[in-house]
Parts: structure tokens; sequence; C-alpha cells
């Protein structure tokens, strides 16, 4: 593991743990601030709001960490303990970094935003996103989705970014290209979800792109 040191970009603070590879497991998960929105990792002050948004269907419907750590909790350990168990597997497995995004001045979360890392040999990685229904339509997935894009475009590796969205998703699609994401594509019958199969459109973005 070779962190890189403390660095400032476009008002961001950027603690960066990133390598090729799997992630240690005593590295220290990124924390990025630009004073408004923090991206972060989740704890156990976030159980109130896991439980909240485990209600919505939506959510659950696009987030497979959030809809397994559902049926994994236990009365023991609860929700909020499995999904973290889960988030910490998959970061140490060099498999997604899965974010919280927190009010700034509170920590309060409101969100979440992942970059999965499958592809990362090949230069490409993919963002998803979601936030709290009493949270939407207030900017903060577009403000979240750029910050996590400015990051994982710091150190070298990532040349593109990926996005998969749902037609019917408008909101979603339309955040993407706010952001400077163009869309490239129809992907038919590509996401499996309730045994369905669904169109999504495929957006990019890649580092020399303007932003």
């Amino acid at each position: 593991m070779k962190p890189l040191s403390l660095q400032r970009e476009r008002g961001l603070v950027l603690v960066n743990v990133w390598e090729i590879g799997a992630m240690s497991m005593f590295a220290p998960f990124p924390r990025i601030d630009d004073g408004t929105l923090v991206l972060r990792n989740f704890s156990d002050g976030d159980a109130g709001f896991i439980e909240e948004v485990s209600d919505d269907p939506l959510i659950t419907l696009i987030d497979p960490v959030l809809a397994q750590s559902k049926v994994q909790a236990t009365s023991d350990g609860g929700q909020m303990q499995a999904l973290i168990d889960l988030a910490r597997s998959h970061y140490v497995a060099g498999v997604r970094y899965y974010f919280a995004i927190a009010d700034a001045e509170t920590d309060h979360a409101i969100g979440h935003i992942g970059l999965g890392l499958k592809d990362l040999q090949a230069g490409r990685a993919s963002i998803g996103y979601w936030i709290a229904e009493r949270k939407r339509g207030q900017g903060a997935a577009g403000h979240a989705l750029r910050m996590l894009s400015a990051w994982a475009f710091t150190p070298p590796g990532i040349d593109r970014l990926e996005l998969y969205v749902e037609p019917s998703n408008e909101a979603s699609w339309h955040t993407a290209e706010r952001a400077g994401y163009q869309r490239e594509g129809l992907l038919r019958r590509w996401w499996l979800a309730e045994d369905e199969r669904r169109d999504v459109y495929l957006y990019s973005l890649l580092r020399s792109d303007p932003r």
C-alpha cells in the first residue's frame, strides 16, 4: 500500500490510499471533504439513516450492498453492522469504495456514492449513487458525483469513469449530464434486477474531458 500525502485540488481535501489491486485492511478509508459535503466511511452513528433508506424500494433495488445488508441483518448485529462488514470486505478486496454522503457541518448522512473497481486493471471504474428521498432535488447527488469524479482522477490509473442509469430514471441521468458525463448509448437488457433484464444508458467521463 502506498498512501499519497494530504493534498488539495479544486477545493477538495483529498486523502488518497489508492493502489492498483487490493487495498490494505490497515490503510485508513478515504475521507473527501470540500466544506459542504463529506464523502466518508459509514459508521454506527448512521444506523437510523440506514434503517430509513432500507424501506425505500428504489434505493434497495439499485444498491446491492444495502439490500444484502438488510437480508444478512441479525438480532445481535443488526443491519448497520452487516452493512459496515460488507462495505469493509469490498474495500479490503479492492472491489468498491462504499462512501456515505454526509453534510459537512453536521456529519449527518444523506445518501451514498460508490466507486466500483472491478475493471481497474483496464483503467476503468464505475460510479453509482443515491440520495434519501427527503433530500432529493437539492443538488446533493450532482455535488457528490463531481467530488468523487475529481478524486478518482487524482492518482494515475483511471482514465475512464462509467455510469449506468435506467432510461426512466431521468433525475439520475440529468445529474450525470450536469456533472459532465456523456451518454454513449443504450445497453439493451444489460442489468438484472428483481429477475428482470433491464435496459440502461451508458454514460462516461474521461480524464481528458473538460470539467
